[in-house]
């Protein structure tokens, strides 16, 4: 369950709480949930894009085992890079998120995993980045 409880004890969300929610699930979403106490199950934090993916709890761990052994399979730079992307979507206007997004893809081309990437790609093989 993920809520914003706070009301139900007298205080409101602190650091950045009430900020963060109505960012991720809009103004309407946020108010319901800061006003009221309500907590969101699974399946509604799924929809309203907390979460990423909701698996039975007997599948969590081979699950997340799963994500992290495809994350680990690619090129580490690649990846961080990847993520600052993403991070960069949340603080960034999308001018600026658009700008730095194009500055790190063309400079991953001078990468020898992106090299290697487009060569498994073409011959239909698994690539083997190296981190370089």
């Amino acid at each position: 369950m993920i809520g914003q409880p706070e009301l139900t004890i007298d205080v409101i969300p602190g650091m950045g709480g009430s900020q963060r929610l109505t960012k991720l699930v809009g103004k309407s979403k946020a108010i319901d949930m800061i006003l009221t106490g309500r907590m969101m199950d699974s399946i509604e934090a799924e929809r309203a894009g907390l979460v990423s993916r909701v698996v039975p709890d007997h599948q969590l761990m081979d699950e997340a085992i799963h994500a992290a052994r495809t994350i680990a399979s690619y090129s580490k730079p690649t990846v961080i890079l990847a993520k600052e992307c993403v991070l960069n979507a949340e603080r960034l206007t999308i001018e600026d998120g658009v700008r730095s997004e194009r500055r790190l893809f063309h400079g991953l081309f001078a990468k020898e995993d992106q090299k290697e990437g487009m060569h498994a790609f073409i011959e239909k093989r698994a690539p083997q980045f190296t981190g370089h």
